[in-house]
């Protein structure tokens, strides 16, 4: 299949500024790991230079085979006992005032490494108790007391990303991942909590139709997502799946007026727009610190 070109508005930055060298430094010191290293994220140079970062715990091996994800699949390690801690600590270091948590997949274990997430965010929330924290989960098979264990650690928003449409799904994600299975937990986080803001994510330029996204947009709002983010796809590697399309800015602004009139709360959506894009999150740390103000 013969490559597209990357169109003029597709451009990446080369990491820099002294934001970025301190949270590497950090990283490297503790033995922690990025989602934005890891999965070559295109904002990783503006998030890190302004002291944003996606930690991703658990190491960095995950035991499944996404086809558009450039995160190593295989065995992975023996969990760090003293990761929750470190992640705590370094969070704490960057003065964060908002903090995305993801991990690998870890189907090895009995409850997919949902106790570890716990433990983690409830470090961060004791340590740093004014910073907002966010877990980006996988589906843990949906098992509800995996989950349950997520939502009882008490983060502010729950994110766990569809990726693509239903059609797509097998060709893109993993056997283990489905659809319905997506659809299913983000469901279940609102009903066993409904407080808690859900967020999802959808990638384009696979060769999904404009009827097919806009049905997976109505797919997430039956199942009460608060926030989507909408972003355009990037072969990380020869290895991986190739683009089929690049989608124009005006494409994407279409996107978001779409999605804005289904009545989510927030949607950013945009060529380079990740689901831990910072724009998002400082959006809904006005949503969230809006509505802890009320409370008071």
């Amino acid at each position: 299949m013969e490559l597209i070109r990357k169109p003029e508005w597709i451009r990446i930055s080369i990491p820099s500024g002294d934001n970025y060298l301190k949270i590497k430094k950090t990283l490297r010191l503790s033995n922690l790991h990025t989602v934005c290293e890891e999965a070559n994220c295109p904002n990783m140079a503006e998030c890190w230079g302004t002291g944003t970062a996606t930690i991703m715990i658990m190491g960095d091996t995950c035991t499944r085979g996404c086809r558009f994800c450039s995160v190593s699949s295989g065995k992975p390690m023996f969990l760090d006992a003293e990761e929750p801690k470190k992640v705590a600590k370094a969070v704490k270091e960057w003065g964060l005032r908002y903090v995305v948590i993801t991990a690998v997949c870890r189907d090895d274990l009995n409850d997919g490494g949902a106790e570890h997430m716990a433990r983690t965010i409830k470090e961060v929330r004791m340590e740093c108790p004014q910073t907002i924290v966010e877990p980006l989960i996988p589906d843990y098979r949906g098992n509800g007391d995996s989950i349950r264990k997520i939502i009882d650690s008490q983060p502010q928003v729950i994110s766990h990303n569809v990726e693509t449409v239903s059609r797509l799904t097998p060709k893109v994600r993993d056997a283990r991942a489905s659809y319905e299975q997506t659809l299913n937990v983000l469901k279940m986080i609102k009903n066993m909590e409904s407080r808690i803001y859900t967020k999802s994510s959808i990638m384009v330029g696979l060769g999904e139709g404009d009827t097919e996204i806009i049905q997976t947009m109505q797919d997430l709002k039956k199942v009460g997502v608060d926030i989507l983010t909408i972003g355009q796809y990037l072969q990380p590697t020869m290895k991986h799946l190739p683009v089929v399309e690049y989608m124009t800015p005006q494409k994407f602004h279409w996107y978001k007026v779409c999605a804005e009139e289904m009545g989510f709360s927030y949607v950013i959506s945009g060529p380079l727009v990740r689901s831990s894009y910072k724009a998002g999150e400082l959006f809904i740390e006005k949503i969230i610190c809006h509505n802890m103000d009320n409370k008071k």
